[in-house]
């Protein structure tokens, strides 16, 4: 029951991820940076505070007791993770958006629920899944199956975008909806590409390393609710550093766009629904954290190890892949680039299932 639980969360999570964007659409007449800064400062700073104080009354406290070792190091990851996600946009525009989203999305999977797990093999702590247990058990040998074949579903996913791209001969939408101008540029694209999926792993990393407080808060939570399992919210603490890390790069980014492409008048522009644009900025904002909310809800149930990461990068790109089809984004391809997003879509919803099953056997 409790794997069924945790898929059933990662999908609510990878629900919102994937689906963030769209208010994002709905924005008028804002630069990319803009709408992006805004949407942040919801998802960022106003969100995961408010998020934490209502399923952790005492979250402060377990961050103010805190190491600074631990806080610093838990900052630090988000705010690599924040690089990752913003130079994303460097990848897709030297690979183009299928390409460049395959390798990095491919990447941030494979290096999100491996590396904690390798790092675990040689500096075991009790609790921690590491790749010798995951190699010698049965449902270790199924997660890792599964994310095998997710990559696959991701590259079949990829070679659709790419012929899409080609018969469709325009510039594309990045999963933001944003229209990105490509400059074809292999080498240095495939370098940026790496960069921005193992950056974008840093997430979870982060997770790992402000695990002490999410384990205060289960404590605390179990002593108040005994014989209740394990408290489904107690990463709402850690998200809380996770994502300053994460502001403080993106903030960053977002000020250097707007004073290099002077889209800091966007805000004074005539005849822009300012006000319709915040309330969708902060509707996507919103959606976005919700991802990590659920995350955190499916983490519980099925621990922090490569399956919760696995499951959480699989329902994203699925879900996304889906709302291309539903809003027509490949309307006019040829039957031949349909069969294969369609295909990359099965093989990935399948490579979900292999996963669940693998949890389900522990």
């Amino acid at each position: 029951m409790n794997a069924l639980l945790g898929v059933f969360f990662h999908f609510l999570g990878g629900f919102s991820s994937g689906s963030f964007y769209l208010p994002y659409k709905k924005v008028k007449g804002w630069s990319w940076e803009t709408y992006w800064l805004i949407g942040g400062i919801v998802s960022w700073i106003i969100v995961p505070p408010l998020a934490a104080f209502m399923t952790i009354p005492n979250f402060w406290e377990i961050i103010q007791n805190e190491s600074s070792s631990i806080l610093g190091l838990t900052f630090l990851f988000g705010a690599l993770w924040g690089i990752g996600g913003f130079t994303y946009g460097l990848g897709v525009r030297y690979l183009g958006v299928a390409l460049g989203s395959s390798i990095i999305l491919g990447l941030c999977m494979i290096f999100g629920s491996l590396v904690p797990s390798i790092y675990y093999e040689f500096s075991p702590q009790e609790g921690k899944d590491n790749i010798g247990l995951m190699f010698s058990n049965s449902w270790g040998q199924f997660v890792l199956l599964g994310l095998l074949v997710c990559v696959v579903g991701i590259i079949i996913s990829g070679k659709a975008g790419m012929m899409k791209e080609k018969e469709l001969q325009t510039d594309s939408l990045d999963p933001h909806g944003t229209e990105v101008k490509t400059e074809y540029k292999f080498g240095l694209g495939l370098l940026v590409s790496i960069i921005s999926g193992v950056l974008s792993a840093c997430f979870n990393f982060g997770l790992e390393a402000g695990k002490p407080m999410a384990i205060i808060a289960n404590d605390l939570w179990k002593v108040a609710n005994p014989g209740q399992g394990e408290f489904l919210f107690q990463n709402n603490v850690t998200y809380v550093v996770v994502l300053w890390g994460g502001m403080a790069t993106n903030l960053i980014g977002c000020l250097y766009l707007s004073f290099k492409n002077k889209s800091y008048t966007d805000y004074k522009k005539k005849n822009v629904p300012v006000l319709a644009n915040i309330i969708f900025c902060a509707l996507a904002g919103t959606m976005w954290f919700l991802q990590f909310f659920f995350y955190g809800m499916g983490e519980s149930k099925m621990g922090n190890g490569p399956s919760s990461w696995i499951l959480h990068m699989a329902f994203i790109i699925l879900i996304a892949n889906l709302w291309g089809v539903v809003i027509k984004e490949w309307k006019g391809v040829s039957k031949k680039t349909i069969s294969t997003i369609v295909i990359g879509m099965i093989v990935m919803f399948v490579s979900i299932l292999i996963v669940g099953y693998g949890n389900s056997l522990r």
